[in-house]
């Protein structure tokens, strides 16, 4: 509705072009943005050196990576000399994504590096977490893993201010409301106080108000009624809930705990005996079994608490890109003493390429559970592989298939049913409740994800998983 005769006109322009980047239609924002450059304004809040970058942003988006360069340190020249140290850390951050979807790494990460040195006398913890995040995948892509999780932790630690002041914030428009709400309440309190004056004015009036009053509280009461009865209701059905949550926690503590420590007792008797005889082989094997017990009574109290956690919707889930290689390697990592005491063979097949989008604690907790079942079934000289497999642009399909003892079918369907807590091992030497398999269903659902399982007898196993990947 502006006349293009208007002075301040072109700034109409820019906000077009800005709302095109928004809109990801990056070839009608170029056109907008040139018009500006033709102009060549450097006042009226047009700063030539953002058109040039946006112009490079409009590029790389469409993979025009030569355009892109030019218009990228064209604008880098002049925002060197403006000094502004947000839109240099901008522009660094833009050139450094330039290189590095291009896989020029040696020439992205010293502007990685540029952005991140800035970020450190800027105040905006989002800044600060987005450039920490970049130093991570730049040193994990090196190989660094080490530096590469101090980067991460750090970029956790800006996000946590992130959130604390955002939660700052909305504790201040809180107040802020509050104090209109109170406000508001005294004049509403003022005005009833000037229409009951004006009632007693009018006896008439004043009974019909009050007639009115009556049939308003009668309503009100039954409407209270009708509230507090579905309140109790409702609240008798979460009772019934934590009981039925409560009597499964009790089931699991006083069953596997038992079994645990009662293997644990019989241990160490045995351990009192081998040190008097001095039968150091024995003793050896003992003292790996009491470890092992260990291990499994831990893992079980590990599972138990998360899985409490998850009932009671205490569990925090924070989706995010992950790098499933690398998950996949940590975790083995974590198990590689229990695959050496057993001669497993470990192999990850996982593509270096794959990035799910996921929480990384709970994702953590299904890997490791499933591979811990997988050494738990598994002979001497057993494999066990981790693969992937892309099913479309969405989903990608997780294996974990293991060489073990396997499963019939009627076990499957008792693993894969919903609700069922305890699952019935047929070797009664291997101590479990299913609980570790049941967390790892809930965990993989919460992450939008599926769970199938295919087994034969005596063939080994394969977990298949699926979860959505990162667009």
């Amino acid at each position: 509705m502006i006349s293009k005769k208007f002075e301040f006109y072109p700034l109409v322009i820019k906000n077009l072009g800005d709302a095109s980047i928004e809109l990801k239609e990056f070839e009608k924002a170029i056109i907008y943005f040139k018009k500006i450059e033709s102009l060549r304004l450097n006042n009226q809040g047009l700063k030539i050196g953002l058109i040039y970058q946006n112009l490079g942003i409009c590029h790389l988006h469409l993979n025009n990576f030569t355009k892109a360069e030019e218009y990228l340190f064209k604008s880098l020249k002049i925002l060197e000399a403006e000094e502004n140290i947000v839109n240099l850390f901008c522009i660094y951050n833009d050139i450094a994504n330039l290189y590095y979807i291009q896989y020029k790494d040696q020439q992205a990460i010293p502007y990685f590096e540029k952005a991140y040195n800035l970020s450190k006398k800027i105040s905006d913890f989002d800044i600060k977490r987005k450039a920490s995040l970049n130093m991570s995948v730049v040193e994990e892509n090196k190989g660094d893993y080490k530096k590469s999780l101090i980067y991460r932790k750090e970029s956790g630690q800006w996000k946590d201010s992130l959130n604390n002041q955002s939660k700052i914030w909305a504790l201040a428009d809180y107040e802020k409301k509050f104090a209109v709400a109170q406000k508001q309440k005294q004049i509403k309190v003022l005005e009833v106080e000037n229409k009951l004056k004006n009632t007693q004015r009018n006896a008439l009036f004043f009974s019909a108000i009050g007639l009115l009053l009556i049939l308003t509280g009668g309503v009100y009461l039954y409407a209270q009624k009708v509230k507090n009865g579905k309140t109790i209701l409702r609240q008798k059905n979460k009772l019934d809930e934590l009981n039925a949550t409560k009597d499964q926690l009790f089931s699991i503590v006083s069953h596997d705990l038992r079994s645990s420590v009662n293997a644990l007792k019989t241990s160490n008797s045995k351990l009192s005996s081998t040190l008097e005889t001095k039968n150091y082989d024995e003793l050896n094997h003992l003292i790996l079994q009491n470890s092992s017990i260990a291990n499994g009574t831990y893992s079980l109290l590990d599972n138990l608490l998360h899985w409490a956690l998850l009932q009671t919707k205490q569990l925090y889930f924070n989706k995010e890109s992950v790098h499933l290689h690398s998950i996949v390697q940590q975790i083995a990592y974590n198990y590689k003493p229990l695959l050496l005491e057993k001669s497993i063979t470990f192999e990850n097949s996982v593509s270096k390429n794959i990035f799910l989008f996921v929480d990384l604690d709970s994702l953590k907790i299904v890997f490791r559970n499933l591979l811990d079942n997988a050494i738990k079934f598994s002979n001497e000289n057993g494999q066990i592989n981790f693969s992937a497999i892309d099913l479309d642009s969405d989903f990608c399909q997780v294996i974990i298939q293991d060489s073990g003892i396997g499963m019939s079918e009627k076990t499957i369907s008792e693993l894969l049913q919903e609700g069922e807590l305890l699952a019935k091992k047929g070797n009664s030497e291997i101590i479990g409740t299913g609980l570790g398999l049941q967390l790892c269903k809930q965990m993989i659902k919460k992450n939008n994800g599926t769970f199938t399982i295919e087994s034969e007898p005596g063939k080994g196993t394969k977990m298949i998983l699926t979860f959505p990947k990162t667009k």
